[in-house]
């Protein structure tokens, strides 16, 4: 087993249960690792807002929101990368696809044209026209989308410097090409002079893959995509049966003990 150093984890279908909780069970390794001096971070594709429910900023040491648009570590921000002018963008998308259901992440706020309750139950937002946008860079874009190719027809349509993703076959995420998880991993671990073979990553989704590829070990979550699986180094149990932590207590907490 490699020296870890830091653990990197998405949440939704990972860290998280399918009801969008977290076990004590997995709360107890977590805080058992980060005694041993391991670095506890979250990598999602969610907002700041969306994760306050469930995890106070002391529950970790460092987090990569919106994929790597927002990057802090404890409360303080780190590094970051969003879309310029992204009303330009919005407007040129809606052109070409018009009655196209778009929403804005920016400033911790949801900025709609619809009602996404289909996607997101319960959540806040503010129904707009994108004409009001407030000042400033978007964190991300979202588009509707339950495919691939139907993701596909929208790339074509964007700035060299943004890329688009397909998340959990609900919505295709617009971010900056340097808001990826990946690179913002290795940000964090090169701050605190941790190699990137020394770190362990789990993940789900298609937005995990590079940052499974380039941990020194990237695990999948039994409930993972298949292309997911595929390119992991270890496939651990599902999210709803505590498989970040269970792999934490064999191989890091146990391994320990028995060295």
């Amino acid at each position: 087993m490699k020296n870890i150093k830091m653990i990197v984890t998405d949440l939704d279908g990972t860290y998280l249960r399918t009801d969008k909780t977290i076990s004590e069970y997995s709360r107890k390794i977590i805080t058992e690792c980060r005694n041993k001096g391991l670095l506890f971070i979250i990598a999602t594709a969610r907002p700041i807002r969306a994760v306050k429910d469930f995890l106070s900023e002391s529950d970790y040491d460092g987090a990569i929101f919106h994929n790597g648009a927002v990057v802090k570590l404890g409360d303080e921000p780190f590094s970051g990368f969003g879309i310029p002018n992204p009303g330009k963008i919005i407007s040129i998308l809606q052109d070409a696809h018009p009655g196209l259901h778009v929403s804005v992440e920016m400033q911790d706020r949801l900025y709609v044209n619809f009602d996404p309750g289909n996607i997101w139950e319960g959540i806040e937002y503010t129904l707009t026209d994108f004409t009001d946008l407030p000042f400033g860079e978007a964190d991300k874009l979202l588009l509707e989308a339950a495919s691939v190719e139907d993701m596909k027809r929208y790339e074509p349509l964007l700035p060299q410097d943004l890329y688009i993703q397909l998340s959990e076959n609900t919505v295709a995420m617009i971010m900056n090409k340097k808001a990826e998880k990946m690179r913002a991993v290795k940000e964090i671990a090169a701050h605190y002079q941790i190699d990137p073979e020394e770190i362990v990553a789990f993940g789900d989704d298609y937005n995990d893959m590079e940052m499974l590829q380039g941990c020194g070990i990237g695990v999948a979550m039994e409930n993972a995509i298949d292309d997911v699986k595929r390119l992991a180094d270890e496939v651990c149990a599902d999210n709803d049966a505590d498989g970040v932590a269970g792999w934490l207590e064999q191989h890091i907490l146990n391994a320990a003990k028995e060295a």
